[in-house]
């Protein structure tokens, strides 16, 4: 495999990285909190201003899948990757319309939201399973992301490095997440917002120069650079399967935008707005930051084509994952100090990244399971123990993912984002959509939606071509695929719609009704 560092500038650039880690942390841990109320855990006690919540929601969109899987989107299939960067920024832009329903709804997790209209243990059950079918494929993800990343920078990029760097670096992110809260956590993300914008905005500007500032060339070269330069700008390229790609790319934006306006860790932050109007403006604020991040990463992923090539890049990663590692180590030229610096910052970025998203997901299920499982299990004894409850939710959570994120690190997981996804478009948004504007819709109408919605999703997922039948696939040697589309999002989130409505509309057959 390609070296994208080389010899000369690896110990360097080791050294920084590990000083920066052992300082990072360092600062981390200080910001570690020992309080055992709930809400000042989970939610800041309701306290974020706008700017500061604005700034860690925008800190939220920043993860290891957008940084690194998006950009390698963009520099190997183009205008695919495009659509989806935008569809995240699209995301925002609706969650916008529901902030100020979610902050003055009182309500900080699913269990919470979805016992807005209907009351019980059922609800909540429902949204624990929700919660943890959308946030466990993340988390295998984003550690798998983080391993392979890290290996490429120590220059060991075989299947044992991997594994062991997602180990490490996945044991020092639980360690931070069992002992952070949600303003701690917060105070990272901004950071990691300026640090990141800053670095993209460098990596952009060195490539326009590469390119005399001619932001036409850079996009030309990228295509002629690309790995099917005749269909790079078009869309249909990343589908897999082009007699389908319309209904294909319609399926993709379903599950996308409404995927991400459902996802648990940003409903917290949501609810950790001070008021319904603070929440509106932390939104603004994210949408605008979102927007810029996403901008600088389209340019960078088509600079990386320029730069690099698509070959150069599919031949260090077939998912261009490397594809920022891969532009910072090409854009300046090889012995300078300035290059060690700039693969240095991009390495810095990366940890940051990992650290901040692997601990959102990971808090969301833990405050799930410990706020509507534990605690209304066991009573007002067991609400007393909730918080040491959500801390050994995330222990055995990490245990877990990091367990998953080792075994599945030969195999294409593509599968796992795009179930992830569907099921928060499928199962969670739809029931905020009825829960905020339908007065008629009721308890039988959300068990039918989340329940049908979540079978629908592991079906389609389990028979579509991201498992079987194309070489992708997580096994592909194999064809038992039936579903055409590669996510399941133009089936089940209509259905899940009709689901509510259906179940919503029936009467019981005992007198008075249900």
């Amino acid at each position: 495999m390609h070296d994208p560092i080389g010899p000369a500038a690896r110990g360097p650039v080791l050294v920084a990285f590990f000083v920066f880690i052992g300082l990072a942390l360092l600062w981390i841990f200080t910001l570690a909190t020992h309080d055992d109320h709930p809400e000042r855990l989970y939610i800041a006690d309701r306290s974020l201003s706008p700017v500061f919540n604005g700034f860690a929601m925008a800190g939220e969109q920043i993860s290891v899948l957008t940084l690194f899987a998006t950009t390698g989107g963009i520099a190997l299939f183009g205008y695919d990757g495009y659509a989806t960067a935008v569809d995240s920024v699209i995301a925002l832009g609706l969650l916008l319309l529901l902030a100020q329903k979610i902050r003055d709804s009182g309500r900080y997790t699913l269990g919470d939201l979805f016992s807005l209209r209907a009351s019980g243990a059922a609800p909540r059950i429902a949204a624990a399973v929700v919660t943890l079918a959308i946030t466990l494929p993340m988390l295998v993800l984003q550690l798998r992301a983080g391993g392979i990343v890290a290996a490429m920078l120590i220059g060991l990029p075989s299947d044992a490095a991997q594994v062991l760097c997602t180990v490490l670096m996945g044991g020092l992110v639980v360690c931070f997440a069992v002992v952070a809260d949600l303003k701690g956590t917060s105070r990272v993300h901004v950071v990691k917002v300026v640090v990141t914008l800053a670095t993209l905005t460098l990596l952009t500007v060195l490539s326009l120069r590469r390119f005399s500032w001619d932001a036409g060339s850079l996009l030309s070269a990228a295509v002629d650079r690309s790995v099917a330069p005749e269909g790079y700008l078009s869309p249909g390229l990343w589908a897999h399967i082009p007699g389908l790609a319309p209904l294909n790319t319609i399926g993709d934006h379903i599950v996308q935008i409404l995927g991400a306006v459902a996802l648990p860790h940003l409903i917290l932050r949501v609810a950790a707005s001070r008021t319904g109007r603070s929440a509106r403006r932390s939104m603004s604020i994210a949408v605008g930051l979102t927007s810029a991040y996403f901008l600088l990463l389209i340019t960078v992923g088509f600079a990386a084509a320029a730069v690099v090539g698509g070959e150069g890049i599919a031949a260090v990663d077939a998912n261009g994952q490397a594809s920022p590692i891969l532009l910072s180590s090409g854009v300046l030229g090889n012995g300078s100090a300035s290059r060690v610096a700039l693969i240095t910052t991009v390495a810095c970025v990366a940890f940051l990244v990992v650290l901040t998203t692997v601990t959102s997901v990971m808090f969301a299920p833990a405050v799930s399971l410990a706020h509507d499982v534990f605690a209304r299990a066991g009573g007002s004894r067991a609400a007393g123990r909730e918080v040491p409850a959500a801390r050994g939710a995330v222990v055995a959570l990490g245990l877990l993912g990091l367990t998953l994120s080792a075994a599945a690190h030969r195999y294409s997981v593509e599968f796992l984002a795009i179930f992830s996804m569907s099921v928060a478009a499928s199962c969670v948004a739809p029931v905020l959509v009825y829960s905020f504007f339908w007065k008629g819709f009721d308890r039988r109408g959300l068990l039918w939606c989340v329940y049908g919605g979540l079978l629908l999703c592991a079906v389609l997922t389990l028979f579509s071509p991201t498992v079987s039948g194309s070489h992708y696939a997580l096994v592909p040697g194999a064809d038992f695929h039936w579903y055409p589309f590669r996510t399941p999002g133009l089936v089940s989130v209509p259905a899940a719609f009709l689901l509510g409505w259906l179940g919503s509309r029936q009467r019981s057959s005992r007198p008075g009704g249900e």
